[in-house]
Parts: structure tokens; sequence; C-alpha cells
């Protein structure tokens, strides 16, 4: 059977063409097959077809009917204005190829296929096949007792690979990359051939392609919902995926209304101004939201929303509680913040629920004692936000579920929701996101890193509410990075998680990636040398004329995030530098947290403060349970960080190199 995209073709094609799509369906796994499916490409063939050796055809599917097809010798006596047969197929596929503007070297062959007309009439229907024209057949090949035969059709020599390349450009525009929309290195045949724009791979239009089909309105789903899952490694282009899905999505069901989510707002910003650049437009039925964002806007009147509590004023009143009620336990301030966030994180639990949840791959043992005490804890802690008039962010989910469960809430309705970097959400947030599609022909799409997030901690799909069982594509490919940024994460992924078992890691296909610069770490004295020297980096390049928006700077904290951009607007100018979460897409250099940078790319990165967070794990007041826990949580964040960049990694470190990062970069001769 041979490759085709979509494996489905859309319900709305003509039967002409249903009955060609199948028929191309049958040949051999030998040939490569694409159907167009642009809805803003009108004047295309329907079909583009490559056989093993890069031999290429376009194929235009003729609606005509039998009464049409007219003896040729009776056509020379009919009047000019007479419909002829196969000459607006032949017009179309003249014009199409004439665009690529192929060499003489270059050949492509054409074909026009009549599903409707027998082969006898077809061929009666013309005088003579003119050098260049295309082939034409009828609809005997196409019958179920045939085969179809396409080798006798098809050029005597290969495409060349960029010229196949251009091809693909022009029939499949749907996932055609522009330059800016990417961070990949510049391949200079490429540029040489006139090539900037990029094509997603054949695994990635797969993933945009798939079930792009919803029922009919009056058509139950088979299960809950329609679900698709895109779990990829770093730079495999889950994003671009999402966004390009959206596309196809919105041409296709324009009046759906669509949501995509997004954990943080520095990404969520990014992707709806590349969705922008990419339509020339944001319309009107696409929300864009960060999850709690989303939350936000559709909260409930009464109570009104307050703003959650800060994260040191929260940590006051969680010591405060603890120190009550379990500082005589195991149980530390850390290990109780830890487990409360947990659980609500979870469908809200009643105390003998909690008492027999399901704690696997939470890092610490609690028997049932210690389960009755925490949950005690954590109703003292509701209590005292009570009594203070505030709430956290870990209630906001809780409380929308408890409004909407309880009707004082009506949750909006999607068509279609889009979920970036879903290894973030909670199960209480993917349920509440299930509530809000459409129960008929809901369809949620989500893109993960299974390294990172909840997932990255052990949890699974299902643990999420969702069953991804025959609904995930795998990406093992990176596009955004070069080979040793890729390496140099993964080795220090795995120098610090040595008792991580290999597969905790979505492996990386390293061949055929692009070779570059090894990552640099560079040591200073102090935390004010770091921010000097960072702010000469960025100023150096932007002077060499490196566009600013090509910087991307993540800090392991707030403070240092405001510090960078004051000191680099005071060298370069006002808002030369701005955090994105505040911010749309522009050229200025991005500053912002590491927890922040998730999604984010950038031609070039700096790691900055990371002392922070080699310190945070050696404060002595961490049991060894949770100490392990932060070492995976920032080794998780170093990982995810440091593949944000796709031409060069710089990190800077105040003080003494921890060993780590000594043993990585003297592991770099050896990869």
């Amino acid at each position: 059977m041979a490759h085709i995209l979509p494996e489905t073709p859309p319900q709305t094609v003509p039967k002409e063409v249903l009955r060609v799509f199948r028929a191309l369906k049958s040949l051999p796994d030998t040939y490569f097959i694409w159907h167009h499916l642009a809805p803003w490409q009108i004047d295309a063939p329907d079909f583009l077809v490559l056989d093993e050796h890069g031999r290429a055809m376009l194929i235009k599917v003729s609606s005509a009917a039998t009464d049409l097809a007219t003896n040729a010798a009776q056509m020379l006596l009919l009047q000019d204005d007479h419909k002829e047969l196969g000459r607006e197929e032949n017009t179309l596929l003249e014009k199409f190829v004439r665009k690529l503007n192929l060499p003489s070297n270059q050949k492509i062959e054409t074909l026009v296929i009549f599903p409707n007309i027998p082969q006898r009439r077809v061929l009666a229907s013309r005088l003579e096949r003119k050098p260049g024209e295309a082939h034409w057949i009828g609809k005997e090949p196409l019958q179920s007792d045939a085969s179809l035969v396409l080798d006798k059709y098809l050029p005597s020599v290969p495409l060349d690979s960029i010229w196949l390349e251009k091809l693909r450009q022009c029939f499949t525009p749907e996932v055609v990359v522009p330059t800016e929309m990417t961070v990949r290195p510049t391949i200079e045949r490429r540029m040489e051939a006139g090539l900037t724009d990029y094509l997603l791979d054949y695994d990635q239009e797969a993933a945009v392609k798939t079930d792009l089909e919803l029922p009919a309105d009056d058509q139950p789903l088979p299960g809950d919902l329609q679900l698709n899952i895109i779990n990829g490694v770093a730079g495999s282009g889950k994003t671009l995926i999402l966004l390009y899905r959206l596309r196809l999505l919105y041409h296709l069901y324009p009046n759906k209304r669509f949501l995509v989510l997004t954990h943080n707002r520095p990404l969520n910003r990014d992707m709806e101004g590349r969705y922008a650049r990419l339509e020339g437009r944001s319309p009107k039925n696409i929300e864009w939201r960060t999850f709690n964002g989303w939350c936000y806007h559709h909260w409930t009147q009464d109570p009104k929303w307050i703003e959650p509590l800060k994260l040191n004023a929260r940590r006051k009143i969680i010591e405060e509680i603890w120190r009550a009620h379990l500082q005589d336990t195991p149980i530390s301030a850390g290990m109780f913040q830890n487990e409360m966030d947990w659980l609500k994180d979870q469908i809200p639990m009643s105390r003998e629920e909690y008492l027999n949840a399901d704690r696997r791959g939470r890092g610490f043992p609690l028997n049932a004692e210690m389960r009755q005490r925490v949950f005690d804890a954590l109703q003292a802690y509701q209590a005292s936000l009570e009594k203070r008039g505030a709430l956290d962010w870990g209630d906001v989910p809780r409380l929308l579920w408890q409004f909407s469960e309880g009707g004082r809430v009506k949750l909006p309705e999607y068509d279609i929701v889009l979920i970036d970097e879903a290894q973030f959400f909670a199960p209480l947030w993917m349920r509440l996101i299930q509530k809000s599609l459409n129960p008929r022909n809901g369809h949620l799409f989500v893109v993960a890193d299974p390294t990172q997030g909840f997932l990255g901690r052990g949890a699974s799909w299902r643990s999420l509410g969702l069953e991804a069982r025959g609904h995930t594509h795998h990406l093992r490919r990176s596009y955004r990075t070069t080979r040793e940024i890729l390496q140099f994460a993964t080795l220090l992924y795995r120098l610090r998680l040595t008792e991580e078992k290999d597969d905790d890691i979505l492996a990386p296909d390293l061949l055929n990636m692009p070779n570059g610069a090894f990552p640099q770490i560079i040591a200073l004295t102090s935390p004010q040398d770091e921010i000097t020297r960072v702010v000469n980096e960025v100023a150096g390049l932007v002077k060499q004329g490196l566009p600013k928006k090509h910087l991307l700077l993540l800090h392991s904290d707030g403070w240092g995030v405001n510090n960078l951009i004051q000191a680099i607007d005071d060298r370069l100018g006002k808002n030369a530098a701005l955090d994105p979460k505040d911010n749309y897409p522009g050229d200025y250099v991005r500053v912002t947290t590491i927890n922040a940078g998730a999604g984010l790319e950038s031609p070039i990165v700096f790691l900055v403060g990371l002392r922070l967070l080699f310190e945070q794990e050696q404060s002595l007041r961490l049991s060894d349970e949770e100490r392990e826990g932060l070492i995976r949580d920032n080794t998780r964040k170093l990982y995810m960080a440091a593949t944000r960049a796709g031409q060069r990694l710089v990190l800077t470190y105040s003080g003494g190199l921890p060993e780590v990062l000594k043993s990585a970069m003297e592991m770099k001769s050896s990869l």
C-alpha cells in the first residue's frame, strides 16, 4: 500500500477524486503520494506522485461525464465554443508546471484521469498527444478488479532533491515554513538554489494531516472526544505542527470555535504572533489563552476574581500551617507544599478518596496516618486563606470546576481545542478542557515533550484523563538545534540523573543534524559580573548586525530578569530588551525566566543565573526526597532551556563551576 497524505481523504472531495484516491492508495509502498489540501490554492493538481527513485508526476482528476467524450474526428466539425474534453485540466497542469520554471534537465510528467469515461472513448476524444502534454486515462484502471499502473507514465529521470523540494513547496503550501518562523541553521546548497523556506518533514506533515475530518453534528463520536497526541523531542517542531494544523482546520471549518491553550504567556503571545504572520490575520473565532488566563476570562461574577497570592506570601502561610500541624513528622514544609499542589491538581477529593488515592511516582511514601494529618493540614491551610480573603493559583481551576459542577458558571463550548506544552497541564486542567469541548464533535489536539512537566515526573496520559493508545505520534528528529547543543543537553541530563532509565528521555535521532559550535560555559566571580558580561555579549552581537529578536536570555529567577532588562536598556536604549510574557513578538532582546522559556526558541540563547538553581539543591533544609526531586526538576529545566537554542548556546555561572558542568565540558571532545 502506498504512503499517502493525508491517509484519509476529506469527506468533501468530489466522488471522482475519492475513486482516484483509493486507486492510488492501493499502489505498492514504493510510492509516496500527496493529495492536494490547501483550500486557499484552488487551481492546482489533485495529486503529486513520487516513486522510489524520485520520479515525479502530477495528476488532475476530471469530473467530465461520458456525453462530453466526442470522437476526435467529429470534434473538428464542431463549433469553437464546444467544451473540449480535457482542455481545462490540460491548461491547469501546464500553468502549474510552468510556474516551477524547471531547467531543461528536470522533468515532471502530468496525467489527467477521467473516472466517468471509458478508456476507449477518452483516447478517441484526442487527436494526438503533443510533447509535454498530459497523459490521459479512463475509468477502467480505477475499477476494483483492475490494477492502476503508473510506471509507464512517469518521466525517465528523477527530480534533483532541490527541485523536488520546490515542487513540494508549490503543491503543498500548507506545510511550507517561512524562514523567519524557524531557527534552523542555513544550508549553503539551499541558498544557492534560492530555497529560503523549509518544509515540514514527512512525520511532521503526517501529524498535521491525521484525522482532519470532524463528525457531523448529528453523528456521535466513537469515544468521549476525537483525540490526537504528538510526543516530540525538543526542537522537533511540535509548535509548528500545532499552528499548521490549526490553519488547515480553520480553512476546512471556518465557522467552528477554536481555543489554543498554553501554560505561559511568552509562548502564548509568540504563537499568536506567528499564526498571524502565517495567515495574515488573527481570526476572531480563534481564542488564544494561557490556562490560568482562560480561567480568569471565564470566571464567575459572584464571587468576583481575587488575584492569587504571590509565591513568598503563600510560602509564609504554608510554613505557618506546617509548624502547627506537621513539624513533628518526617514531612517537611516543602513536602507538604508539594503534596498540597498535587492534590489541587486532581479532581477535588474527599478525605476518604485521598486516603485511597494512588500516589505512585510521588517521590515519598505516606501511610494512612500521615495522609490523615496532611489532609487536616490542607484544610487548615484553606481555612487560613478563607480568613484572609485569599486564594492561591491551585485554587483557580479547583474553584472553576466546582462552579461549573454546581451550575454557577457555564463554561464556553469549543469545537476544537489545541494545547501546546501539554506536559505542564494538570489532570484537573484537562478535565475542565474536556468539559468545554463540543460533546457532539469535539476535537482535542495536544503536543508535548514527555521529558518535562507532569509527564516527566512519571505521570501518564491516562492519569491526565486521556486515552493515548492508538492516538499518538512520536517525533524523534530535532530541527531547531545543532548536534552539539542537543548532545550537550542530553549529556548534562544523564550526568545529573544517573538513576534515570534511558527511556525516560524520548531519544532524539541525531542523524543528519547540522553541526555547530559546542555550547560555551563562562565562569564569573559574582552575579553583577555575570550581568555585565552578558550585556557586553549582547551589545557586541547587536553591533555586528544581529537582529535583537534573535537573542533569548533565560534567567533562573525574576529578579535577574529585571536586572538584565534594565542593564540592556541602559546600554542599547529604552525597550531594547523586554519580557515576552508581557509583550507581543517584535525586534527586541527577549529576557524571561527559565520557567517561562518553555516553548520559545532563538538562534542564540544565554542561560544566566544558574548558580541559584544549584544552590537551591544544597539547602540543609531539604530532605533527601526533596533534594532528589529538586535535582530532577532542575535538570529537566536545564534540558528544556538548553534546547531552546538553534545555533549557539552560552551558559554563565558566578562562582566555582559545579563538578557536573566541568564534567560535561571535559567530555565534549568525546562526543
